[in-house]
């Protein structure tokens, strides 16, 4: 009976471990000093607020030429941003690459006067409320994925950014 128990544990841990990965490149920025495991437990956290689990994550954080040039190739949109978000998710796991400008990032956050390390999270799971399901486009929308953001942002665990 222990051992069918330990079994199951070490199988669904392996499982989780096989089919949730996050990956993190660079265009021509340097890595946000983020502590990779914090990130994955905070984003797996948020995500099960949503009924989903976390598949394969992929972000790469670039400049503004970078993002500009992937707007106007995949969304045919002539135009800088902070945030594009490519969907593979099927119902029940999210997965998705996110293409994050850290230009646009810093920029947006001297405008509406935040500090850069939390307007950066506050993109990073922008890309994954709108991997859940969550949008932004439509009349109201702005404001309920405001809402999740902050919910998110409420759940960050300390020292999320390494010295």
């Amino acid at each position: 009976m222990v051992l069918s128990i330990i079994l199951v544990i070490f199988a669904s841990v392996f499982l989780k471990t096989l089919f949730m990965e996050i990956n993190y490149l660079v265009e021509n920025v340097e890595m946000p000093r983020l502590d990779e495991e914090k990130v994955k437990n905070w984003i797996e956290a948020v995500v099960h607020t949503h009924d989903k689990n976390v598949g394969n994550l992929t972000y790469i954080f670039c400049d503004d030429e970078y993002i500009l040039s992937i707007n106007r190739q995949f969304l045919q949109h002539d135009y800088y941003t902070d945030i594009i978000t490519f969907d593979y998710s099927n119902s029940h796991r999210i997965s998705g690459d996110m293409v994050i400008s850290l230009d646009t990032v810093s920029s947006n956050a001297e405008q509406i006067g935040v500090d850069y390390n939390t307007e950066l999270l506050r993109v990073i799971i922008h890309g994954v409320l709108h991997l859940c399901g969550i949008n932004d486009k439509g009349p109201g929308e702005r404001e309920i994925m405001e809402n999740h953001e902050n919910k998110a942002l409420a759940l960050l665990p300390d020292n999320i950014f390494v010295q």
